[in-house]
């Protein structure tokens, strides 16, 4: 009973971890997004925004798994990280030039960034050390859920406290990444706790028997470089430094099969957000005539935290799917997703442009945008889930042959995933300018003046 207590008691303190780590990595990324329109001038492209928040941790994603060689030092990452996070909200909330708050943007995104930064790199590579594989598959799973929660929280967040000013509200957000380290060394258990128990997950785990005990513990400071009984510590070294032939060789069939959905699903969804969703907007209800609308909508400059409200809390959902015991997607239905978010592109881009029902119609038009980017916000976070938690829950060739450098390859596959969809999102925004520019021509072409209001 006392062991089924502490199993238990193991798998919530895990769920937790990750589910904050998740959660407080990515709300910094959302209120950056949430509050573009009042971080530049009305005349400046939100894109921007969001290409200073995806650029520097796309050189994180790209740097680190495949130049990095050796172990990882968990515990230094964070403290780094957090420092750059804060250092970088506080230059946003201080400084009120462009130039400087796209800088403070850039540190922040380098860190610590939505489905990019360095901190989710390093959480995502975390969950590989766990055994069993239902165990890690958990950790990936509560990880991804708290990031869809960061998205409603950081939406949320900044909706309330929009109204107050960037300097208060961005800088009272700068604290939150304190939260992350103070987690990881007071509630994450350490993966060798997990080792030869059983757990009540759901999962089958007969066939990680093998997995499981070829594990070999890490050692409780991550900045020790101990050697294993029996071998020089300049051996183990060698022994366990990935090339760059061993990384190509692991990346090379995840191109088609991982990454091409992930960066089209993203590359699509971010060119909704930041260069389509700033468009989308219709005069300002009177409870008369669309009071629902009315309850929601004060000012045109409402719409656009309106719709990035309802996109991040339905990726909440869809991206908590596996820790609420729903089955992940059939691998064959991976690039779904992507099909789906390129058809709701087309018309909500329509719609912007032309106006699918006439602006006389401005409410079922308001409902129309509603549902697309509930659709959209569920594929996103869909293809983020169940890519990762599978790559986590590949099996290896020869799990026992070399310990360590089994655990580095798994590290490097799920951390070198992250490229993908960072260049989807990279890429979003830089489509995301000249969309945003070409829509708004469009509708003042047709007397529509509310997009050079904002």
């Amino acid at each position: 009973m006392s062991t089924h207590l502490e199993s238990r008691t193991l798998l919530f303190k895990l769920s937790l971890s990750f589910f904050l780590f998740g959660l407080i990595n990515n709300v910094l990324y959302v209120i950056i997004l949430s509050a573009a329109l009042d971080l530049v001038p009305p005349s400046t492209p939100k894109g921007i925004i969001a290409f200073c928040n995806i650029f520097p941790a796309l050189i994180a994603k790209l740097g680190w798994p495949y130049l990095l060689k050796g172990r990882i030092r968990y515990a230094r990452r964070l403290v780094g990280c957090t420092a750059i996070s804060i250092g970088g909200m506080l230059i946003v909330a201080l400084f009120e030039s462009l130039p400087m708050r796209l800088l403070g943007i850039c540190c922040a995104s380098f860190s610590s960034g939505k489905r990019s930064g360095l901190v989710e790199l390093t959480f995502l590579q975390l969950s590989t050390r766990y055994h069993p594989p239902s165990v890690a598959g958990r950790s990936v799973g509560y990880f991804a859920s708290g990031t869809g929660g960061a998205g409603l929280v950081g939406a949320l967040l900044w909706w309330e406290l929009r109204g107050l000013g960037v300097r208060f509200g961005v800088g009272l957000s700068s604290i939150l990444p304190f939260i992350t380290p103070l987690t990881y060394l007071f509630i994450l258990p350490q993966p060798e706790a997990f080792v030869g128990r059983s757990f009540e997950t759901g999962d089958d785990d007969s066939e990680d028997a093998a997995v499981s005990a070829s594990y070999v513990p890490l050692a409780r400071s991550e900045d020790e470089d101990t050697a294993r009984e029996g071998e020089p510590e300049t051996m183990l070294k060698a022994s366990v430094a990935l090339s760059i032939e061993d990384k190509w060789r692991l990346a090379k069939p995840m191109l088609m099969k991982y990454m091409l959905p992930l960066f089209c699903v993203y590359l699509f969804e971010y060119t909704i957000n930041q260069g389509i969703s700033p468009t989308l907007v219709y005069p300002v209800p009177t409870r008369e005539s669309h009071w629902f609308m009315s309850l929601l909508i004060h000012s045109i400059r409402d719409y656009y935290p309106l719709w990035q409200l309802v996109y991040q809390s339905t990726v909440f959902l869809s991206r908590s799917s596996i820790s609420l015991g729903l089955p992940p997607l059939p691998g064959r239905l991976l690039s779904l997703p992507a099909f789906v978010q390129g058809a709701i592109l087309c018309t909500l881009a329509f719609e912007s442009a032309v106006g699918i029902f006439g602006d006389a119609h401005e409410g079922v038009s308001f409902a129309l945008v509603f549902l697309l980017i509930c659709v959209e916000g569920v594929c996103g976070g869909l293809a983020y889930v169940n890519v990762f938690y599978r790559i986590n829950q590949e099996r290896l060739d020869s799990p026992g042959a070399d310990a360590e450098r089994a655990k580095q390859e798994r590290e490097f596959k799920i951390g070198s995933i992250g490229l993908s969809d960072s260049t989807g999102i990279l890429m979003a925004s830089l489509l995301a300018v000249p969309t945003e520019i070409r829509l708004c021509k469009a509708q003042v072409a047709r007397g529509k003046m509310f997009c050079q209001s904002l």
